[in-house]
This record gives C-alpha cells, structure tokens and sequence, in this order.
C-alpha cells in the first residue's frame, strides 16, 4: 500500500513574516483576527525587525516600496580625445598592461595611471528606476547577521533560516530522527528559479570583470541553483541522504514536493525536507523583468486608478485590472513524512500532500505565451480529491489557490483554466485565493507561499481575500468561481495549489486538510494507533510551542554546522550487506530491488 506523504512542519520567511506557527499567513488575514492572534503576529513581527509600534511593524511588511539603493545603474559609453589619469588599487591593475598605458606606484596599495588619448571609457549612471514595488523581507530583518554567514548569497542565507524554522516548528530534535531513520531514508529536494545572482553569487562573478572589481573563488559554486539543498544537507542536517533541486520557473516549488511526495509513496524515503529559497530583488534582474514586460511599472499602476502617483502597496492586483506583476524574495520549506513514521513518532500533522501533477504546453508559438498543460494539471488534481474525499468535499468543500500573478494575460487564461475544470468537475461556486496580492511574485518560491497559506486556511479556517483590488476584471471567466475581496472563514477538505510557469511549467498540487487526513489514516491505521499518536503529538506540540516561545523572546538561531561531524571513508563501517555512518544508528542497507524480479 502506498504511503501517504504528511506535511509535519512548515518553515521560512516573506513579506508576511515568519512561516512557522502560521505567522507570515496570520499578517495578510491580520484583519480578520480577534485580538490575542493579531498581537501574537505583531510579536514575531517585533522579534524579527526589532520594531514595536503597531503601524511600523504593519508598513515594514507585505508589498511595499524598494529602498532607494535598489536601482538599476547603466554604463555610458564615450571616448576620450586626450590622455586620462586616474588612481587605482595595485590589485585591480590588468595584466599584462594595455599598450599606452603609463603607470607610476604610489605605494604598496595604489598607482597612478595614464591611459592614451583615443581610450574607450564606460562611467557607470543611475537611471530612473521604472519598478519601485517589490515583496521585500519585513524591513530590518537580515538573515545575514544570524549566523556565520561568510558572504554567502542572500538566498542561501534564507534558506538556513527558512530550514531552521521549519526544525524548530516540527518539535523533534534532528538528532533524535537521525537516530530513528537509516541515511537513505532522508532526502532533501530544494532549489530556486533564479539561482544565486547578487553580488555573492553569480550576479557578482559575471559583473566583477566590467566594474573593475576581483572575481572572487566563491561567487561561482555558491551561485548555482542547487546550493539550496546543498547548503541545508551539508550545513543545516548534515546528512548523505537523498538530494536534489528541480527547476521549473514559477512552478519550482512545486516540482521538488512533486519529487518528495513520489519519494515516500514509493518507498525510497520516509522524510524529505522540500523547499525553495528566491532572492531576485536585484537591479539588473528586476530590469530583466520589466524588460519583458512582465512588471507592474510605477506609471502604468498610477494609470489604473487615474492618480499622479502608484499606490505601491497596491501594485499586484490578481483578476483585476492590472498591469504586470510584482517581484518578491521569499524562501518556504516544509518537513514531509510517511504516514507511518509520522504517527509513531508523533510528529503533528498539518496536511497531507497526496500527489502533484506536473505537465508542459506541449507545441507553442512564442516560449512566454500560455498553453494547454495547466488544464491537465488541475484536471488531475481535481478528479485525486474526488477519490479521495468524495464529489461532496470537491463540489463543496474544496478551494484553489491561484497563481494569480496580477497580469493581464494571466487573469484571462488561467481564468479560464479555473473555470472549465470547475464546469467539468460540476463545481458552482469554486473560492480562489490568490495571495500575490499581497507577498507578490517570489517566482520558484511561489508554491511555498501557497502551500504555507492553505496550512494557515487549515488551521484558522479563513481563507485570504484578494483585498488590493476594488473590482474584478470584466474579462474573467467566473460563471462557476467565487472571487472575494474579503477574507473568508471557512475550513475546506482539500486545496489545490496551481502554477502556471513560464516556458510551459504546469504543476497543481493537492493538499489535504488535517481533520481529512486523519480521516484517510483512521481507515489505514486503525483508531488506536491514533489515539497512540495522540498522546505522543502533545509532547511535540509542547516542543514546538517552546521554539515558539524562545522565538518570540529573540533567543533562537539558525542551525548552522560549519566544519561539524565531517567524516571519511574511514570512518565508515562497510560490508557487502550494508554501511554504516557514526551518529546514524540505523546502517544503509543493500536491499534487493523487488522490481527487478521478473528479470531473474
């Protein structure tokens, strides 16, 4: 029987806050919270950014304006008709010298340089920045100054704490699973859509040379894509487990839970920590985007409301009339179990993830227009809920979060996506989410922030509205959606999580509610082994609600192992039945493959 993948621990940080305890969710429902849950969101905001007035902490949240050193700078190209002298450091000397280039040391550091008439010359302007509205981080938080983060990219950076959060959520020490699962039953599948492109990373390796600054040994192997789950498997579990990273545009997220959830319905892991980690809020990637036409321009947003200014915090308007979308960092992961494993160790259960679908467009015109793959993707989805839950809890009791962009030509099609499958499935009134509004567009971390949503739907039975609009788009196709500006309360079965990636990158992920995923493990397990891990769960939600606490109180950290637990071959015990790893009380065992029988 095929074991059903549980999600026992959400972790990370976006616009909205801290994922874990369902915070960052908390801040974009904050209105429709009784009191003691908005102070409790307003205290991990504190805890993060150091603020403490009510408003500061709400405006240093959500989408809102970049800083001002965020701005794309441009070379102006020219030449010179006479000779030029200038003072640079020793170090960024090229060599061998141009022809003509004259050089006097001034020190051990510095020379003086003439450079000959005629000479090429670049000076670097700052050009009117176009795109002012971004899904930054809460203002005064750095992920940097956590740990020893030893110039790593701003991505990787998240991604130890995004990890981190999740561990300290999931209230069972790592050392204790290490002690309980053999090192082929971990995996990690994480990644990003953009890879590392600020100046740590690739961004900087590739600019370095033109701006007259030293590429340095790290901005290479530090900016590739795979980092992610490189980073948390050496650095964060230390652990030889399974790994990998998948990349599909908008849809990364959900590729690698795509990988988790086939992982531990096949049998090949019985825990994989599954996530994204996305940091574009570079000038020149921004620009990149807007080259595109993708985002959401300051003069192009004033314009929808008729103003002389954008409203920024505005700016991702989902089903509206829009205009673009809007850039966001964001780094989301979740701990993801057997069902098995899950209950007899207790670990909570947050929901249930029983497969993702993933499809292409198939043949297309232009690489950027939409196609026909998000069809099969939701349709599968939907038609999974069916069989699972029933038409009932489909037809009414089911939500979607979109991906809801906040472009145009996405409100039209995936729209209409929404709508035919609702039409085929016999669903009148399907609610859509489409939380972009307000954490925006963090590209590969996209389905994180969805499913770190639909865990916060679960446990507080409010469903976000898409409050940055004041109407929806005469173009819809909605005769079988339920659109809402306001948020709503309800505590649906099942969710589906959809995105719709550029180049063709399809996925839908289907997400079960807690009360239904008890519901399909009652029927496998039997109710007294519930009731067993019933009793365990509250010692580890008593674990989490200390992290909780200390969290809170600013007395938590990233894990971070740097240099720990390093080990050879030597230290390895290895025989032709199995391996065995110190700190791993289970060894690797070399079992026989059943799928392979019928070749005997």
């Amino acid at each position: 029987m095929s074991a059903l993948p549980v999600i026992t621990a959400v972790g990370g940080i976006n616009a909205a806050g801290r994922t874990s305890m369902h915070h960052g969710f908390r801040r974009m429902v904050f209105e429709a919270l009784d009191a003691h849950r908005q102070q409790q969101t307003l205290d991990s905001l504190s805890a993060l950014t150091g603020l403490s007035d009510r408003q500061q902490l709400l405006n240093a949240t959500l989408i809102r304006e970049l800083p001002e050193a965020v701005r794309i700078t441009m070379a102006s190209n020219g030449h010179s008709d006479a000779p030029v002298t200038l003072e640079m450091r020793n170090l960024d000397l090229p060599h061998p010298l141009p022809e003509g280039w004259q050089v006097t040391e001034l020190n051990r550091h510095r020379s003086r340089v003439t450079v000959p008439a005629g000479a090429e010359l670049r000076a670097p302007a700052a050009i009117t920045r176009r795109v002012s509205a971004a899904g930054q981080l809460p203002s005064g938080f750095d992920p940097a100054t956590l740990y020893a983060s030893r110039n790593h990219p701003r991505a990787l950076q998240m991604a130890i704490y995004g990890v981190s959060d999740a561990f300290g959520m999931l209230g069972i020490p790592w050392d204790q699973l290490r002690g309980r699962l053999a090192p082929d039953e971990v995996a990690v599948f994480a990644s990003n859509a953009m890879a590392q492109l600020d100046d740590h990373g690739l961004g900087g390796m590739m600019r370095a040379p033109s701006l007259g600054q030293r590429t340095t040994s790290k901005q290479c192997p530090l900016g590739l894509g795979e980092m992610t789950a490189d980073f948390i498997n050496a650095y964060v579990l230390r652990s030889p487990g399974g790994t990998g990273g998948m990349l599909g545009a908008c849809a990364t997220f959900l590729y690698n839970l795509e990988r988790a959830v086939h992982a531990i319905r096949n049998g090949r892991a019985r825990l994989v920590v599954v996530g994204t980690s996305e940091a574009p809020l570079v000038p020149e990637v921004l620009e990149g985007y807007r080259a595109m036409g993708a985002l959401a321009e300051d003069e192009a947003l004033a314009a929808l409301d008729g103003a002389k200014q954008a409203d920024l915090r505005r700016a991702c308007r989902p089903f509206s009339d829009n205009c673009g979308f809007t850039m966001a960092e964001s780094a989301q992961f979740a701990v993801v179990m057997d069902d098995s494993l899950a209950l007899e160790l207790g670990a909570d259960i947050l929901a249930s993830v029983p497969d993702v679908f993933v499809h292409a467009d198939g043949a297309k015109k232009s690489i950027s227009s939409p196609g026909i793959g998000n069809y099969l993707t939701l349709g599968r989805a939907a038609s999974l809920v069916r069989q699972l839950l029933g038409e009932d809890a489909l037809r009414n009791n089911s939500v979607v979060h979109a991906h809801g962009t906040g472009t145009p030509q996405n409100r039209v099609t995936e729209s209409h996506v929404l709508n035919e499958v609702a039409k085929a499935f016999h669903i009148s009134d399907w609610p859509v989410a489409a939380i972009k509004a307000y954490v925006g567009h963090s590209l590969g971390s996209a389905g994180g922030d969805q499913l770190a949503s639909a865990a916060g739907t679960f446990q507080d039975g409010l469903l976000p509205g898409i409050a940055t609009v004041d109407h929806f788009a005469a173009d819809l196709h909605d005769s079988n959606l339920s659109f809402s500006r306001e948020h709503r309360e309800m505590r649906p079965s099942a969710a589906l999580l959809n995105s719709k990636g550029f180049g063709g990158n399809n996925a839908t992920a289907v997400m079960l509610s807690p009360d239904a995923t008890l519901d399909l493990l009652r029927r496998r397990h039997g109710q007294s082994t519930l009731d067993s891990w019933r009793d365990r769960v509250a010692d580890t939600r008593e674990a989490a609600a200390d992290y909780e606490r200390r969290a809170l109180a600013g007395e938590t950290a990233p894990d971070y192992y740097f240099n720990d637990g390093v080990l050879s071959g030597d230290d390895l015990s290895i025989t032709d039945q199995s391996i065995r790893l110190p700190g791993w009380d289970q060894a690797l065992t070399f079992r026989d493959d059943p799928g392979f029988d019928d070749y005997r």
